[in-house]
């Protein structure tokens, strides 16, 4: 229970961080807001603690202003929405190989851990590099991006971070390492003028998609 409510809090730090450095647009914004509240009533449940009882965006019912059915139906839905998630989890793990085997151990969730080294790219202003996992035959990301902001000069623009730019893809869970393939992608955003040439009138912090690059493991 200690390692599952720590993986948890593992999440929850991340995600806080990037809602947090205000880069994210305003939809991925808005569905990770949701997905912190659904980690945080699912850690409840676990944990044997009350239920927060929340509308569709994840904002607290105000018991003065809603009323006691609207508030017993949205309790019944949440309830039973996190039930279904801890049954989901319970079958994969009674899963078995040919052999009779369980294919995993008892751990609820996994964690991939990258290393960032080096960047090379000639854009000639700052850019951003978001980093995330990718499942090419559901077409979809499967993970919230990790971030590193990257300067002009060739260097990560946190200088301190140098040679230690790291980053651990946590709360995956069974269903994801039997995905068929799973993509690491980095897409490259350039942050700066509209124009690079000189002499010209121009507006500065602009952010553009610039490139994107992938591997894929099986």
């Amino acid at each position: 229970l200690f390692r599952h409510v720590q993986q948890l809090t593992y999440s929850l730090i991340e995600w806080r961080s990037q809602i947090l450095s205000g880069t994210l647009p305003k939809d991925e914004l808005a569905e990770l807001k949701k997905k912190v509240t659904a980690k945080i009533d699912y850690g409840n449940r676990i944990l044997g603690l009350d239920l927060v009882v929340r509308d569709d965006n994840g904002n607290i019912l105000d018991p003065d202003e809603t009323s006691t059915i609207s508030l017993f139906r949205a309790h019944e839905t949440a309830s039973k929405r996190i039930d279904e998630r801890i049954q989901e989890e319970k079958s994969l793990q009674q899963n078995l190989d040919l052999r009779g085997q369980p294919i995993f151990n008892s751990t609820h969730t996994y964690s991939l851990y990258v290393n960032f080294k080096n960047f090379v790219c000639n854009i000639g202003e700052d850019a951003e590099l978001l980093m995330s996992l990718y499942d090419p035959d559901l077409s979809k990301f499967i993970s919230e991006n990790y971030l590193v902001r990257w300067g002009s000069n060739g260097m990560p623009k946190e200088i301190e971070k140098l040679n230690n730019l790291q980053a651990v893809f946590t709360d995956l869970s069974s269903s994801d390492l039997i995905r068929p393939k799973i993509s690491l992608v980095c897409q490259i955003v350039r942050v700066g003028h509209m124009e690079l040439k000189d002499g010209k009138k121009h507006t500065c912090g602009l952010r553009r998609p610039f490139g994107v690059a992938g591997r894929a493991e099986p």
